[in-house]
């Protein structure tokens, strides 16, 4: 693959605008406005509803990424299999997310975030196939690096903005639709992506929905390390409103100031294990070592708040969890793009089945987090949970390493 580093950089500029806007949706929705509308609903259960609502939306959105990634191979016209997609899902979650700022029923919110959900997945995975089809594996490392670092911007932004404006629920969801419509608009303009480079003998992509972890064993690794460290990361992440409350001890109005700090704080770090992990594992030309590493900082992270439930105890965890989620997610999208089925020549398929190592932990983590602190011991009881799945994921990292390489110049050493 020979691309200039010009033509690299015309399509990862753009293409980190529209994943900062996909992670301003996620987290703004997840982590702020659908914990508060929950909670104005009915305020006594909203721990179980969170749990409801988060848990059916994930479940209903599992399959969106690999059924549009196929559907996105297959795509030919004048715009390509990609920009069709991109643009026509992000038309849809716009208007879903408009329409969940003035939903005012438990059903009508969980209906609309599927909706939602379903259409972020389709920007997001036609989106991630444009590395594969445009940067070469040389540069992956840094460019995932560079995505990753916009996403968690997007994210933090979100985040502190919206938990700022606790009384700005309908306009944040607005906000949100708008970013991920113009960062769409400005990808298709100034990236100018059509149809990718012919591959040979691609197969249909519908038969690749389910991956043979047999005959892919670095493929089928490289999506448990990610399954695991979601998981873990996501039993605490999706309940940091209320650990901030309900464990530390905090106002609901200081716990809304207080997480807009972390989220900043926790910025910083993924950006910086972000860049360190991007930059070395392109010059080592190796990515386990950094999946591996990226587990074992996850799973000293979410003892913190267990032995400091304070504040400061807090600020450390996000420092941590921060360098472990850039830390993994450069490692393990880069990774997967060289061990690709078949060759990578359905990418957007096979980058929406790997991406179901994201959207299950999600779905799972809860559910699993809300029986945690219900049933089981309460918050104690959700660290120390994350910290073991977390240890898994680093074991499924280390295995990942001794996958066989393919010959084909896309791949490099695990």
């Amino acid at each position: 693959m020979t691309t200039t580093i010009a033509r690299t950089v015309r399509v990862v500029a753009p293409l980190a605008l529209v994943q900062a806007a996909l992670a301003a949706c996620y987290a703004g929705v997840v982590v702020v406005l659908l914990p508060r509308q929950v909670a104005l609903l009915d305020a006594a259960s909203k721990v179980e509803n969170l749990a409801l609502v988060s848990t059916v939306s994930f479940a209903f959105t599992v399959a969106a990424q690999p059924v549009v990634g196929a559907l996105s191979d297959r795509t030919r016209g004048r715009f390509g299999p990609r920009v069709p997609w991109m643009v026509g899902s992000a038309l849809v979650a716009s208007v879903a997310l408009l329409a969940l700022g003035r939903a005012s029923s438990l059903l009508l919110l969980g209906a609309l975030w599927v909706v939602a959900q379903v259409a972020l997945n389709g920007v997001d995975v036609a989106a991630a196939a444009v590395v594969p089809d445009e940067v070469p594996p040389a540069r992956r490392g840094r460019t995932f690096a560079a995505l990753g670092a916009a996403s968690v911007v997007g994210a933090a932004v979100a985040v502190t903005g919206i938990g700022a404006a606790p009384d700005g629920t309908a306009g944040a969801y607005a906000a949100l639709g708008a970013g991920v419509l113009v960062a769409t608009a400005v990808f298709v303009v100034v990236a100018g992506v059509a149809r990718p480079r012919p591959r040979a003998g691609a197969p249909r992509p519908w038969r690749r929905l389910l991956v043979d972890p047999r005959r892919e064993p670095a493929f089928a690794r490289v999506f448990a390390s990610r399954f695991g460290f979601v998981l873990a990361y996501q039993l605490v992440y999706t309940y940091q409103l209320y650990v901030l409350t309900d464990h530390v001890g905090l106002t609901d109005a200081r716990a809304s100031v207080v997480l807009g700090t972390l989220t900043a704080v926790s910025l910083v770090a993924v950006l910086v294990g972000a860049a360190v992990t991007g930059v070395g594992s392109d010059r080592l030309g190796r990515r386990t070592p950094f999946l591996v590493g990226a587990c074992a900082l996850l799973a000293v992270a979410v003892l913190v708040p267990l032995a400091w439930p304070t504040v400061p105890g807090m600020a450390v965890f996000a420092v941590l969890k921060g360098l472990a989620s850039g830390a993994h997610l450069a490692a393990a999208t880069t990774f997967v793009t060289e061990v690709l089925p078949a060759s990578g020549t359905s990418p957007a398929t096979d980058l929406g089945v790997f991406n179901v190592a994201t959207n299950v932990p999600q779905a799972l983590a809860p559910a699993l987090a809300g029986l945690l602190v219900l049933r089981a011991g309460g918050y104690p009881t959700l660290f120390v949970a994350a910290g073991v799945v977390a240890l898994a994921a680093l074991v499924a990292s280390r295995r990942a390493g001794r996958a066989p390489t393919s010959s084909t110049p896309d791949r490099v050493t695990a």
